[in-house]
């Protein structure tokens, strides 16, 4: 990594996001010459930097997408009003069938750039052409968790240990946390695989403590499904088989009960919500506030680029608490700051990622800054930014974006990569695997 030039970045507001809603009126980041975060505070508090950089707007933590496949952007709006299943199987893998390295490299790039461009500056990938996807984001400079997908289709003869030792060799060469790539392992789920298949994976995962990613309880057929195959709910089974002993993230879970929600809480697991993707294949509404109060870590998704149908987790931001207040018809059912937690703390914590998601010392200097001069910040009122910031906000309002802090978007410009060449050239893939 190459050093950078130490700088303090000057806002009106810093959002810190760590948990209790604090916000800094004129506060300032350091950022050390590693990329991490020196000092939050003010200038009073601080004292002089000799490298002050006036930003104006807002700083606060990059966003963390807990849940993507965003190499499918090459498949955006494909299959739309079918069931999960039969969007699968009719609509989605028939088309991945034809997908390349290369496809998902340009794929994985875009769906990166559009990110960026949207202040979300960490992802959660389930996919595979893993090697694709580590790839791209070394050319956007975006920070990945890249979970390599391990899924019974396909597995020649249904055995999978091929694709563990795949994996396995794969952490050894690209977990490299601090170079913004960290690897997991990802059984697609437990009524694709067995229950004994996701525990192996899971042995494998909880040798090096790396996360494991599996989508859990995303329709009510699904769980339906697993109870009828095996007796249990797909917690259950994850729990008798060993696997929650580890660091666990559980896609969805629309589907969870209160046995399942408790035993996700005493392993310590995540789940990521994913409202729009779940609202648009008709899979239903999680209940956020029951896994919240029962201490299971939360972390906003979107899902992926063909099922949502964009990256853009300010959206999740501002769905997730009206769908806990309008199902639950109550308005208190989250609030702003909770909403606000789900997209940056716990959705580090979701990933075991134990220095992204807030302003802080010693973190990574991953944040993004917001203009306060725009239409949805006004009337302006310092007691209710933070609520403005969820339910006016928008990436509309991003302007600027560091990773480690290095700047890759300035003034809505992104530095790294050629977005309209990344458009052209996914255009072009996306006809070719579409044709017939």
């Amino acid at each position: 990594m190459v050093a950078l030039e130490p700088v303090r970045l000057r806002a009106d507001y810093v959002v810190p996001c760590e948990g209790a809603g604090r916000l800094l009126a004129g506060g300032v980041v350091d950022i050390g010459t590693d990329g991490r975060i020196a000092a939050v505070g003010t200038e009073r508090e601080l004292g002089p930097h000799p490298n002050t950089k006036p930003v104006g707007g807002i700083l606060m933590p990059g966003l963390v997408n807990t849940h993507a496949h965003t190499p499918m952007t090459l498949l955006r709006s494909v299959g739309d009003g079918l069931p999960l299943q039969r969007w699968l199987t009719e609509a989605i893998w028939p088309l991945e069938a034809k997908m390349t390295g290369d496809d998902a490299r340009y794929g994985m790039a875009l769906g990166s750039a559009e990110m960026l461009l949207a202040g979300v500056t960490t992802s959660c990938e389930l996919y595979f052409f893993e090697e694709a996807i580590v790839a791209a984001v070394q050319e956007t400079g975006a920070r990945v968790v890249v979970t390599p997908g391990v899924i019974s289709a396909l597995a020649p003869d249904g055995k999978v240990e091929p694709r563990i030792e795949q994996i396995a060799d794969f952490y050894g060469g690209h977990h490299d946390p601090g170079n913004r790539i960290s690897v997991g392992f990802a059984p697609h789920s437990i009524y694709d695989l067995t229950p004994q298949q996701c525990a192996e994976i899971g042995e494998r995962a909880q040798a090096v403590g790396a996360l494991y990613h599996i989508h859990l309880d995303e329709t009510r057929a699904e769980r339906e499904q697993v109870m009828s195959d095996w007796g249990a709910s797909g917690t259950q089974l994850l729990a008798d088989y060993g696997v929650l002993e580890g660091r666990v993230l559980a896609a969805h879970g629309v589907w969870l009960d209160e046995t399942d929600r408790r035993l996700l809480a005493e392993a310590g697991a995540a789940v990521a919500h994913c409202p729009q993707s779940n609202l648009k294949l008709g899979s239903g509404i999680a209940d956020v506030r029951e896994l919240l109060q029962a201490g299971v870590v939360v972390g906003l998704g979107t899902d992926g680029p063909a099922s949502n149908d964009n990256l853009d987790l300010w959206e999740e931001l501002r769905l997730a608490p009206l769908l806990a207040r309008g199902s639950l018809l109550d308005p208190e059912a989250m609030d702003a700051i909770q909403a606000l937690d789900l997209a940056t703390r716990q959705a580090a914590w979701s990933l075991a990622l134990d220095d992204v998601g807030q302003l802080h010392a010693g973190f990574w200097a991953d944040l993004i800054r917001l203009d306060l001069d725009v239409p949805a910040f006004s009337p302006f009122r310092e007691d209710t930014l933070l609520t403005q910031l969820v339910f006016a906000g928008s990436s509309r309002g991003v302007t600027d974006v560091w990773v480690a802090g290095r700047a890759v978007v300035a003034d809505r410009e992104l530095m790294t990569v050629e977005v309209g060449q990344l458009m052209a050239e996914c255009d072009t893939r996306a006809r070719r695997m579409t044709e017939g």
